[in-house]
Parts: C-alpha cells; structure tokens; sequence
C-alpha cells in the first residue's frame, strides 16, 4: 500500500460534512484492528493462524500509522484504550476455539470496515486534497477486502449457532464502536 497524504486536512474537514469524525473512528478502528492480531497471536499456536495473523498485522499498522499521520494526536478519539482492549479480546477470544472462530471472527470485522469505508469514499470527490484522501481510504479498503477474502475462503463451511451469535455480537460492537469513536 503506497502512503498517501492529505495536504489540507483541516480545510477537507470543513468542506466535508463528518470527515472529522469519521477519520477519528478510522482511527480507533485501526487501533483495534492492530490488537485484533495481536489477540490472536497471545493465544493461537496454530501455525496456519499465527501466519495469517503476523502477515495481517503488519498491513493494519501501516494503516494505523496513515491514520496517525492524518488524525492529530488530540483529536483521536478520547476511548483509545478501551479500543485497545476491545480489540485484544476480539482477537484472543476466537483464538480459545480455534482457526475456524478466528477467520470467521476476520471475515465479520472485515466485512463491517469494508463497508464502512465505502461509506466515507462516497462522500469525497476524486480530485485536489480529496482526492488524495479518497485514494488513502481506497487502498485501505482494497487490503481490508483482501483480509476478508482471504479469512472466507479459510473458514469454510457456514458458522454453527454459537459462532454465529459470536459473529452477530462482533458485528453489533463494531457498529457501536464506529458510533462512539465519531462522538468521543
């Protein structure tokens, strides 16, 4: 992924109905996402996982330090470390119950980031200090597709009903962190 840069920030900002809040909630989910895998890695002594998880890892912190780079350190969401936490948990937790729980538990999260950068991309034009943002925001979404895809195909046949209550649940937390980390 090439590391591109927003000039103007502030000025995109102001021109770009919740761009600000958005970038914030990219941001604590990246954060996240960095602690997903190191959730996993905490716990896992599958070789199959610990290689997914290590090659995962290392794109979820380019894209933490890209958005490090273009959230400044106070506007970041003020509940970095229960992101942190949340992030380690959901990670570790799969991990417990093995490589089926944990590409599934990938796939959720990953289908639930794609989507929600695909709603910030619709709202940036594809030229000037957009652009460049919008282009940042595609190349992470195009690596978080990847990961999705990638933890599908390995998870295989359709969840039984308790990973699919675990599924549902990492959906719903998902959707509530993005709401408070816009907020807070």
């Amino acid at each position: 992924m090439s590391n591109i840069m927003v000039v103007d920030l502030p000025a995109l900002t102001r021109t770009v109905p919740g761009m600000r809040e958005d970038l914030r909630s990219d941001h604590a989910g990246e954060a996240g996402a960095v602690m997903i895998y190191r959730g996993i890695l905490a716990r896992s002594r599958d070789p199959g996982v610990r290689r997914f998880a290590i090659d995962h890892l290392k794109t979820e912190q380019q894209h933490l330090k890209i958005m490090e780079e273009l959230v400044p350190e106070g506007a970041r969401s003020l509940l970095l470390p229960m992101w942190r936490v949340a992030g380690w948990m959901t990670g570790y937790l799969p991990a417990l119950v093995g490589p089926r729980a944990v590409y599934a538990t990938i796939a959720a999260v990953e289908r639930f980031v794609v989507t929600h950068y695909q709603d910030q991309i619709c709202k940036l034009t594809a030229d000037g200090s957009e652009g460049a943002l919008r282009a940042t925001l595609e190349a992470c979404q195009a690596d978080e597709a990847h990961h999705r895809d990638e933890a599908t195909a390995l998870y295989g046949q359709p969840p039984g009903k308790l990973l699919r209550l675990w599924l549902a649940l990492v959906g719903l937390g998902s959707r509530y962190a993005v709401l408070a980390a816009r907020r807070l």
